[in-house]
């Protein structure tokens, strides 16, 4: 997600000022976190943090930003539901199709009773996770949504994992790629054919893929077509 912070997301902050940010996972090292950070720092803006297991000192960044964090160590499906609606979300957290998919239907809900959906930008939307499900935490996916998976790496020509080499070799990811409900690509496209609100959805397809929602207006599709274009990436 920090590769796209300069070119795309802060040009969207500059632009909309969102009072309130929601980031859903952060990078073990919190590069993402302290430039969103910084921004509400400036703007007299509030970050509220999801996710189990930061990386990084959260106290360390509590003591320098008490008055603009809030850090939750927990799932983020367990966070929001119970957190103020917010501006703009920024999911970079658990790839794969349940945790994506339901992230989105609870934002709704927070939408709907705040009358007005966000801008939610989301990272991995290309290959490797686009349509391949990764679980950081497969005790937190009920068994009947969880693809067969196991720690072996992926490679772009091979539909099945490896056995030897390949890429994020570590990670529990889905054996297949592809299929229904598998990836971050999959979970965004099945929400919105069931969304209440009109949404548009722009893609960039660098560095692991970068989707962005936002309501459907016409002003808005202007800038964010023009931040897009301009990002060269």
């Amino acid at each position: 997600m920090n590769r796209f912070m300069e070119k795309v997301i802060k040009p969207i902050l500059v632009k909309y000022e969102p009072a309130h940010i929601v980031e859903i996972g952060v990078y073990l090292s919190g590069r993402t976190t302290i430039k969103l950070l910084e921004f509400c720092k400036m703007m007299n803006s509030k970050l509220t943090v999801i996710d189990p297991a930061p990386g990084f000192d959260t106290n360390a960044y509590k003591a320098v930003f008490s008055d603009e964090v809030d850090i939750h160590r927990k799932h983020s499906l367990e966070v929001l539901p119970e957190i103020q609606a917010a501006h703009l979300y920024v999911i970079d957290g658990d790839h794969n199709w349940y945790t994506v998919y339901h992230e989105l239907m609870a934002i709704e809900q927070s939408a709907i009773r705040k009358g007005t959906f966000p801008i939610v930008i989301l990272h991995d939307t290309e290959w490797p996770y686009g349509r391949r499900d990764s679980y950081y935490f497969p005790e937190a996916i009920p068994a009947q949504y969880q693809h067969r998976y196991a720690k072996k790496g992926i490679l772009a020509e091979s539909n099945e994992l490896v056995e030897s080499g390949g890429i994020n070799a570590d990670q529990c990811n889905a054996w297949n790629e592809y299929g229904d409900k598998n990836g971050v690509l999959t979970a965004i496209e099945d929400f919105l054919k069931v969304t209440s609100f009109p949404i548009t959805f722009h893609r960039l397809y660098t560095n692991n893929g970068l989707g962005i929602l936002f309501p459907s207006d016409e002003k808005m599709e202007t800038v964010i077509s023009y931040i897009i274009d301009s990002s060269g990436l």
